[in-house]
């Protein structure tokens, strides 16, 4: 069975989860509105231009988590997925995942963003599997670290591979469809690389090697 990889935040949704995620408690009052908005936005400018400290970020982004009981944490998820992420979602990327699952293919979301934010909108998005940063829980608490490799850059290869090998799958004949220059890593090793509504970085690479470059935005 062939895979069809897609990456999540500005590829499949016209938008950022993550980002969303923390103007969401910064709105629900669960957090410092300045100074977290603040920190939050400078760590997104860092994952545009590329030079994202996932660690720190990490740190910063799952701390929140930390503060909640599991059951608070799930209740203000459902509030986010109707305020936030069904707005974000994209017609046309609806289409795509309905194209390659009527062609027999195994469809993966693989995000740095972490799974409490993206297993719902995995699920929502009718996908098959998904790999996500994994954040650790502890006796029914997340602790504000990570099991494993981050799933970001060359991380998403990583963990890829981590996945083909536990699974059996391979990339023959597979593709992936991103955003971001930060997924170059992963897009260089897939057989069909797909550039979607692309950053300034990817765009280009993708015109120098003639990578099919799509708009996902585009109204029905």
């Amino acid at each position: 069975m062939r895979l069809a990889i897609f990456d999540l935040d500005n590829t499949l949704l016209g938008g950022d989860s993550d980002h969303a995620w923390g103007e969401f408690l910064c709105r629900k009052g669960v957090v410092d509105p300045e100074e977290y908005k603040a920190a939050n936005d400078r760590f997104f400018v860092h994952y545009q231009q590329g030079t994202l400290d996932i660690h720190e970020f990490l740190g910063f982004a799952l701390h929140p988590l930390t503060r909640f009981a599991l059951a608070d944490l799930q209740r203000w998820h459902q509030e986010f997925m109707q305020e936030c992420i069904e707005p974000m979602m994209l017609p046309a990327a609806a289409k795509l995942l309905a194209e390659h699952r009527a062609a027999g293919d195994h469809l993966l979301i693989i995000t740095a963003t972490n799974a409490f934010i993206t297993a719902p909108i995995a699920e929502r998005l009718g996908v098959d599997s998904l790999l996500a940063t994994e954040p650790e829980m502890k006796d029914g608490r997340y602790t504000g670290a990570i099991q494993g490799t981050p799933c970001f850059q060359a991380g998403k290869v990583t963990r890829l591979n981590e996945w083909l090998n536990k699974t059996g799958y391979s990339l023959e004949g597979s593709y992936f469809y991103s955003d971001s220059c930060n997924d170059l890593p992963l897009l260089e090793v897939v057989d069909h690389p797909v550039a979607v509504n692309p950053d300034a970085k990817l765009a280009k690479h993708a015109q120098e090697h003639g990578w099919p470059i799509l708009d996902l935005r585009v109204k029905p």
